[in-house]
């Protein structure tokens, strides 16, 4: 194994040095018919044979060199185009994949372009680079598992200096007999050149060879620039997309906004015609409230005059004035209980001035946030200009580097012209050729400085973006806000409605008061007439009855306390709502249901007998 890697890497290097002396001799381009392209090709096979593992399988056993090419395509994306472009032949397709003619056939058209695309020395070396997969095909020992792979791989560099014209189609490379021609290999000593003309063509293969690695490197720069301005195109197009996503929310949060001024516009009516109402309601009340107050003093004054008259002309009656005075305590603890109740509207009117206050406040909360709401509108279609702005500088550059890459793809058809040139003429222009590619290396670097600031410029807009995602979140969360406070004026609406029949109910007592306090003149002159009756009777005081006897509900402002004129107990007035004529009294008087019942017995009795 040692012996023959030794004797293929000496056949690979005379096969290469044939092969450049012949290129040289016919103006380096070269077709398929030539013997010594040929015979580099059957050593190149020879070579990626040796140690390769035999693969058996239910056909047969199965031994090519094109199951570790096809690693390439795994390996360097670049090479995807010729492993497709072998997969398509026709001439290799009519034929299963398993058989191993096709399996050579595809191995030699994927070296005939590999040696096209002046790629095959780069191939070969990422296969040499990855020897843990070339394990699986190659013995331990074989020439592209040890270092003669890798001079190999040295000497098919300068295979790039040729151009090969190869056709694939219409020929059977499966049929090709791969048999090395070591005729062309030996040569007399008169056919050997002298030493100045060796240097020579070494000279000018090594600067051919160095102006085509440049003009490789060139065109890959290219690409990549290519590709990022690609990049970038596509990022703007996500950046005017995003744009035109925040003039949509922009149009959406305006039109919110109006409404929220127009909610707010009906709000503040409504509070206004609220507040007037309650200030009539108030009035009025007022009103009431003065006059009833004045009707109970002139009741006072008069039931106080009568008194006195009636201690002046009968004091024998001390008994009538007893019940006179708690008649007296009685009309003082509805006159307190009606101070109280006065006091406790007039605290209600201030607490509801309050609540009015307090939403006169919050309404001018909302109006200041709605002044807010708009600047920070402004703020952001600010914002927005500046942002349409700073789009047209980005796209003003990106046309200025569109210009720099077509000048710098003319400056590069203008190297490859002069490259042409230099191939004629390869003596003292090799300083000019330097110089421009060094103005190319500096345009290279100013584009990448460009694209980096461009990418800065990015940057500052998706932060700009995230900013205005942020204060669409804040208005989203004041719009909350305005629910809630939308939800709390519904609640004091609610309660100032409580109120008002809480009000309402209090009038109605008001005015009961009033009647009873109207029949108590009536009820005066009849005070003698009771007295005669209680002579004979317990007359309950007014303190120590705070149930209905018959009822038994409880005495209030609106529940009155009236007096059995025959019992002398103290019942509610439906209880109490008959009236009769007693012999004692000169004149109907009210009488309990009961008395009632059996005052109408005796009667009817009496009439019988």
């Amino acid at each position: 194994m040692m012996e023959e890697r030794v004797n293929l890497m000496h056949m690979m290097k005379l096969s290469i040095k044939v092969l450049l002396q012949s290129a040289l001799s016919l103006g380096r381009s070269l077709d398929a018919d030539h013997a010594p392209l040929q015979q580099f090709f059957v050593v190149m096979e020879h070579c990626l044979k040796h140690g390769l593992k035999v693969k058996k399988s239910f056909i047969g056993q199965n031994k090519s060199f094109f199951g570790p090419l096809e690693l390439v395509e795994k390996l360097c994306p670049e090479a995807s185009d010729i492993a497709t472009s072998v997969r398509n032949l026709p001439e290799l397709n009519l034929i299963l994949c398993l058989n191993s003619r096709t399996a050579v056939g595809r191995g030699r058209a994927w070296l005939y372009l590999a040696l096209m695309q002046k790629k095959l020395a780069d191939y070969l070396k990422v296969l040499i680079d990855n020897k843990h997969l070339l394990s699986e095909f190659y013995e331990p020992e074989a020439l592209m598992m040890e270092e003669e792979g890798m001079v190999i791989v040295g000497l098919l560099v300068g295979l790039n200096v040729l151009d090969a014209n190869l056709c694939l189609k219409g020929e059977d490379l499966d049929s090709q007999v791969g048999v090395i021609d070591f005729s062309l290999y030996i040569k007399d000593v008169q056919d050997l050149d002298g030493g100045k003309e060796h240097e020579r063509i070494t000279d000018v293969l090594d600067q051919k060879n160095y102006v085509e690695e440049l003009n490789r490197h060139l065109s890959c720069t290219v690409g990549d620039l290519q590709t990022k301005i690609e990049g970038l195109e596509k990022t703007n197009s996500k950046l005017q997309e995003e744009l035109s996503a925040a003039t949509d929310r922009i149009c959406s949060l305006q039109e919110e906004q109006q409404q929220l001024r127009e909610q707010n516009e009906l709000i503040r009516e409504k509070s206004e015609k609220s507040v007037e109402i309650t200030k009539q309601d108030t009035k009025v009340e007022l009103e009431t409230y003065k006059q009833t107050r004045q009707g109970l003093d002139e009741m006072y004054n008069d039931v106080w005059k009568q008194l006195k008259e009636e201690k002046k002309a009968r004091l024998e009656l001390e008994k009538e004035l007893e019940l006179q005075i708690g008649m007296k305590t009685e009309m003082e603890i509805a006159m307190k209980l009606l101070e109280k109740d006065t006091h406790e509207k007039q605290d209600t009117l201030v607490a509801l001035r309050q609540q009015l206050e307090e939403v006169k406040a919050i309404n001018l909360q909302m109006f200041h946030k709605v002044q807010n709401a708009e600047s920070s509108l402004q703020q952001k279609n600010e914002a927005i200009t500046s942002f349409e702005e700073k789009t047209n500088q980005v796209m003003s550059s990106m046309k200025q580097m569109e210009e720099r890459l077509q000048h710098s793809e003319r400056a590069r058809q203008g190297a490859e012209e002069r490259s042409h040139k230099l191939q004629q003429e390869l003596g003292g222009r090799s300083s000019a050729l330097q110089q421009q590619l060094s103005q190319l290396h500096e345009q290279c670097s100013s584009l990448e400085k460009e694209l980096k600031s461009e990418k800065e410029q990015r940057q500052a807009l998706q932060r700009e973006l995230q900013h205005e995602k942020d204060t669409s979140s804040l208005l989203r969360a004041e719009l909350q806000q305005v629910e809630g406070l939308k939800k709390e004026l519904r609640e004091l609406q609610d309660e100032k409605t409580e109120l008002q029949k809480v009000c309402d109910e209090q009038e109605q007592a008001l005015q009961e008061m009033g009647l009873h306090l109207s029949q108590s003149k009536l009820k005066m002159e009849d005070i003698k007439e009771v007295n005669k009756a209680l002579k004979g009777h317990t007359w309950l005081k007014d303190d120590e009855a705070t149930h209905c006897k018959q009822c038994e509900k409880e005495f209030s402002i609106s529940r009155r306390k009236h007096h059995c004129r025959n019992c002398g107990h103290i019942f509610c007035n439906t209880c109490s709502s008959n009236e009769l004529a007693l012999p004692s009294y000169p004149k109907p008087v009210r009488v309990c249901d009961s008395c009632h019942t059996l005052l109408l017995q005796r009667c009817s009795s009496s009439t019988g007998s």
